[in-house]
């Protein structure tokens, strides 16, 4: 090696070695790499979810590459003031989870990660369409969405049994005379209409899709929440709070119906997996009456609650293609199966591939939450990805119509005063 330099063989050495760990890092490294990145995560309702990661995956990706992979975790519901800050001041982590409309909310501080979006669909048997309501932004992936965490019905199939119901009910009508004997019995349901940030959602917005009901057009501009179907859906719920429910969950958040079914007040809530997960934990002989199912179908179909999380890459990051590498590795499904299996399906797969995964031959009754991907959406929908529909989603403007109707507004008054602040909100 005439001619090169001690520092230069050095510099050599250091590339090849990244390069013979291509096969675990993705594509391989041939510059200078960072001494670490940090990825900042919501603190999961499964903890051996962030352990495993900070644990297994860190350690794996930092022994192939000799970058340290800081895991950083914050507590439920502050993840989007993090988020925030980050992107305003434009310093701070590298890499985080994003949810809901965040990838349009921090659309100029993320950076285009299409690119791997393309690879790592093409390897993991395509996308789910819908992954893509949440992530691309004028045509650009600005997230890779990893997972779902899908909100169904979880119910206790002994008291369903006791008032006559081998099986959950299949309408949001037969749900209504399920839940009224289930009320006589003892055994009222129990729904979020608070302010939480996703177990109100998860029912709310299924419901008024589900009856033909929407708030604007696919055009992103035209009000139609005024119609006779939202009419027809606040009517239903009305029913359905009053016939069938405890009264507080008007004001319940995302805890109190967890709470609520683990300490026997109710016997069906609209929740993600975590109900079951904690029950088998903790109270062993109540998950073995426990199952979980798709929502009600109404009279236009059958839908969910798209709640994506996806990570994105900050445009602070120094080294965008390293972090770009990091994604593109902990997609691969070596790395990625591992990561779901030991949440045991609460977090819900956009990618093909995983359908028949071992993971759904754990507990079939988990099942529903894979099959109820297809019919999920993001609260907005069939309208794009918007400034206005973070608004609304913020101001709570959809959970408030129903709330406010079951607290005993009129139909035609909850819906006009929805009407004027979507309105105010899609002309601001």
């Amino acid at each position: 090696m005439a001619g090169v330099s001690r520092q230069s063989r050095r510099d050599l050495l250091k590339v090849g070695a990244l390069g013979a760990a291509a096969s675990l890092a993705g594509p391989s490294i041939v510059r200078a790499a960072p001494k670490a990145m940090t990825m900042m995560h919501e603190s999961s309702f499964i903890p051996p979810y962030d352990a495993f990661f900070k644990n297994k995956l860190a350690v794996a990706y930092e022994k192939a590459t000799g970058i340290k992979i800081n895991y950083e975790v914050v507590s439920v519901g502050s993840l989007l003031t993090r988020v925030t800050t980050t992107a305003e001041n434009g310093s701070g982590p590298d890499m985080s989870t994003v949810g809901f409309n965040w990838a349009y909310l921090f659309d100029e501080k993320l950076i285009d990660v299409s690119d791997i979006a393309a690879e790592i669909g093409k390897e993991g048997g395509g996308w789910y369409d819908n992954a893509q309501e949440a992530v691309v932004v004028n045509g650009k992936w600005k997230a890779i969405p990893y997972a779902n965490i899908g909100q169904l019905m979880n119910w206790r199939t002994d008291w369903f049994k006791e008032a006559g119901y081998e099986k959950f009910p299949d309408t949001w009508d037969e749900l209504l005379e399920a839940g009224i004997k289930l009320k006589k019995n003892g055994h009222p349901f129990g729904f979020e209409l608070g302010h939480g940030f996703g177990d109100n959602h998860g029912w709310l917005y299924p419901l008024l899709w589900s009856y033909g009901g929407r708030e604007v057009e696919a055009d992103g501009k035209t009000i139609v929440i005024d119609s006779d179907e939202t009419a027809r859906a606040i009517d239903y719920c009305r029913r359905l709070y009053k016939e069938t429910m405890v009264e507080d969950c008007l004001g319940w958040t995302d805890v109190s119906n967890n709470k609520a079914f683990l300490s026997e007040q109710i016997s069906c809530t609209n929740n993600a997996e975590s109900i079951l997960w904690l029950a088998k934990k903790d109270f062993p002989e109540m998950a073995k009456v426990i199952d979980q199912s798709q929502n009600p179908t109404g009279p236009k179909g059958r839908f969910h609650f798209l709640n994506v999380q996806a990570h994105a890459i900050f445009s602070h990051t120094p080294d965008k293609q390293a972090a770009k590498d990091f994604l593109r590795w902990l997609m691969k499904p070596e790395n990625l199966g591992p990561w779901y299996d030991v949440a045991v399906t609460y977090y819900q797969p956009f990618l093909h591939k995983y359908d028949d995964a071992p993971m759904w031959n754990v507990d079939k009754r988990n099942i529903p939450y894979r099959d109820a991907v297809a019919s999920a959406h993001l609260p907005g929908w069939p309208a794009p990805l918007s400034r206005a529909q973070v608004e609304v989603i913020a101001k709570f403007v959809v959970i408030d119509m129903f709330a406010q109707a079951c607290a005993g507004k009129s139909t035609k008054d909850a819906i006009a005063e929805a009407k004027q602040k979507l309105t105010a909100i899609y002309k601001a």
